[in-house]
């Protein structure tokens, strides 16, 4: 049963949110991904973020550009912890309105906000907030943790220097 939701408002998205699920599918955590269109679907935006708690879901990442309400919009309507990716897509401004729109939440609606375009820390941070309730997964993202510093320490020579 699939743990994390991750949603989109526009097929064009799954390129960059693609990286959430190969993060998820990397640390064997289940996942959902669909598009959920806060302009164009609303009323399916409302019935996703509503009844994903009753699914089984546990977080949802969700992705947009442009004026980006759908990270919004599902945290103001889900129980779930929601993580927003801004995505710079063909109608934004450089992505800082994606980034804002996201970012700049009011109180009582919280966001985590990852850096734009950045689904792949949206899927760790998901990882992260599951495994506070599952010592298995915990253990994964250690182990993931510690390839992310072996990665480094292979690219330096026994001086500390880079590579050639």
């Amino acid at each position: 049963m699939a743990k994390v939701g991750i949603i989109m408002g526009s097929k064009s998205d799954l390129n960059i949110m693609q990286q959430a699920a190969d993060v998820l599918d990397s640390l064997n955590v289940p996942y959902e991904m669909t598009v959920v269109s806060a302009h164009r679907t609303p009323e399916r935006l409302f019935d996703y973020a509503k009844n994903a708690h009753q699914r089984g879901l546990r977080v949802i990442i969700a992705g947009a550009g442009g004026a980006a309400h759908l990270p919004g919009m599902a945290a103001s309507m889900s129980p779930l912890p929601v993580i927003g990716v801004p995505i710079h897509s063909s109608n934004s401004i450089d992505g800082w309105d994606s980034v804002l729109s996201i970012l700049q939440m009011p109180a009582g609606v919280p966001v985590a906000t990852v850096a734009l375009n950045g689904a792949r820390n949206a899927g760790i941070l998901a990882a992260q907030i599951l495994a506070s309730g599952d010592d298995l997964l915990l253990q994964r993202i250690v182990d993931f943790k510690e390839d992310l510093k072996k990665k480094v320490m292979e690219s330096l020579d026994e001086n500390g220097n880079i590579r050639p």
